[in-house]
């Protein structure tokens, strides 16, 4: 069975100085090789602990397009990013146009999870009914193909977005998406569902970047921290929904063929649903499409925000002005430090000890007496949600960094319990309910702001001109690695043991506090011009 914790939260952050800046999660999916498995950071155990912390992007475009005494005088020269633009507090109360584009987006979000989460329970009946069995090795390539496709997809998905869209990007997306949901579910071979799972790999590395991507650049500056965590909630609820679709395996062992195929269905609702979406009027905007980025905001926030809002556009006289930024531009030194500090955060991420958590929660949580996998899943699951509700509250009060910061000082101090309740002789009597505390000390602090921040951050301090690409090779970088911690994982295991790995977790973690507290910068409250101001280096 599979359990779920989400490894999103919410990050706020405090910048030296008292700067401020304007302020994805993953969920984790162990794969045994049975059936068990859970969600804590988006992660898969069998082959490759995969996990993704997607959480949302910034970019809210009610905070983004405010008119700023300071263009009262239009300076048409000044080639500034569309969102370098002061804000004044202006309460845009655009919420409520906009919820329905981001719940289509969060499809995307919802077939995340499913389709990291669904193998978790079908991997034991479909390797029966397609003769691998007792072949560890391809039911290893079933799970982790998808992960392969993820990457490619991740690292193709920036320029698809840049290309087209990001809503005829989420159409193309549906196709890999539901083809290879169809292909999963009618396989009569090992190399269909290889094949099948390589397409949903590709379709979810698009949508691990894309959906935040979308969500940060529709949604109102004042809420944008809070829609970021909308997605790593509907991460989890995917790899919830994919634990309940195989409740009836036990009594039908074909019901794998449909828990792979119901994924078909949200897939066309995605590519339906974004055909009536609006597109960004940010990147509307920049391909020089004035008259349909005008729509965009009407539908958006309403006819009375149109000439403020393609006012600041204006004023900021970006449209075309600068060319599309190529992968190389990246690694400039205009771009590095930030390019950096946003893949820094996700391999953090990955080698905080996420999936060391998840793939011993069963053992861990029978030491203490639960022997109910649905119990336990619902423990870590509660946590997981609570946390990420926590996090959503504080992301635009409290901001990402100071978030981030008590994300992994929490992650790190519970990752010296659950080493000390394996080790110290002393705590023997009470070693299965400190290791318990311990697993779900773990969850609440990842998902307050490790498992949801990068992926909101990202978008935050990137520019508009690098953003897709920028997001699109950060999250690379995670499944990438997420590939190799779990090709390895268990081999440094082995070798130095339990306790010692969760030492070196919590040695990471520390690393991490030191890292944020001394390169990320806060973005809550905070202009995108005053963000690339501090992070950016002058060409």
């Amino acid at each position: 069975m599979m359990r779920c914790a989400a490894t999103g939260g919410g990050c706020v952050a405090s910048w030296s100085g008292d700067r401020r800046l304007p302020a994805v999660n993953p969920c984790s999916v162990r794969m045994p090789t049975g059936n068990d498995g859970w969600c804590a950071g988006l992660r898969s155990r069998a082959a490759d602990l995969a996990g993704l912390e997607m959480a949302n992007l910034r970019g809210g475009v009610g905070g983004l397009f405010r008119a700023s005494p300071r263009y009262g005088r239009l300076q048409a020269t000044a080639a500034v990013d569309p969102e370098d633009i002061p804000l004044e507090k202006v309460q845009v109360k655009s919420s409520g146009h906009v919820l329905p584009y981001v719940g289509v987006a969060c499809l995307g979000a919802i077939l995340f999870g499913y389709h990291l989460g669904v193998v978790n329970g079908a991997l034991e009946y479909l390797a029966k009914d397609l003769g691998i069995a007792e072949n560890a090795v391809l039911q290893g390539w079933v799970v982790s193909t998808s992960l392969a496709g993820a990457t490619l997809g991740s690292f193709t998905g920036g320029s698809l977005a840049d290309k087209f869209g990001r809503t005829r990007t989420f159409i193309l997306d549906a196709v890999p998406l539901a083809l290879g949901a169809f292909l999963s579910a009618t396989a009569q071979d090992i190399r269909t569902m290889i094949i099948g799972r390589l397409l949903a790999g590709i379709g979810i590395g698009v949508s691990s970047a894309l959906v935040p991507l979308y969500i940060s650049e529709i949604s109102p500056t004042e809420i944008r921290g809070t829609l970021g965590t909308v997605n790593q909630l509907f991460i989890c609820i995917g790899i919830l929904a994919a634990l309940l679709a195989g409740l009836p395996l036990a009594g039908n062992p074909a019901w794998w063929r449909t828990m792979f195929g119901i994924a078909v269905v949200p897939s066309i609702l995605l590519a339906v649903g974004m055909a009536f979406s609006p597109e960004s009027p940010r990147w509307l905007f920049q391909q020089g499409k004035v008259t349909q980025a005008e729509l965009a905001v009407k539908r958006l926030y309403g006819k009375e925000m149109v000439t403020e809002i393609m006012f600041d556009l204006r004023a900021s006289g970006q449209s075309s002005s600068e060319s599309e930024a190529g992968w190389f531009d990246l690694f400039s030194k205009r771009y590095w430090k930030v390019v950096s500090v946003g893949a820094a955060l996700f391999l953090f991420q990955q080698l905080a000890g996420i999936n060391a958590v998840v793939y011993y929660s069963t053992s861990v949580f029978r030491s203490a007496g639960i022997a109910s996998d649905v119990a336990a899943s619902a423990l870590v699951g509660a946590a997981n949600v609570f946390g990420t509700m926590v996090a959503s509250s504080l992301m635009d009060k409290q901001g990402r960094k100071s978030l981030l910061i008590t994300s992994f000082s929490g992650m790190g101090a519970s990752m010296l319990l659950l080493a000390l309740s394996f080790t110290w002789k002393a705590l023997a009597p009470y070693s299965g309910t400190l290791a318990v505390v311990g697993t779900v000390l773990y969850v609440l602090s990842f998902a307050l702001g490790a498992g949801p921040v990068p992926a909101l951050l990202l978008p935050e301090i990137f520019a508009s001109r690098i953003r897709a690409k920028a997001v699109a090779l950060s999250l690379g970088m995670h499944w990438v690695s997420n590939f190799f911690i779990g090709l390895y994982f268990l081999s440094v295991v082995s070798k130095f043991g339990i306790s010692n790995v969760y030492l070196g977790f919590a040695s990471v973690c520390a690393l991490a506090v030191l890292y944020i507290a001394g390169n990320v910068v806060e973005t809550k409250g905070r202009s995108l011009e005053e963000i690339e101001r501090e992070l950016s280096v002058a060409e």
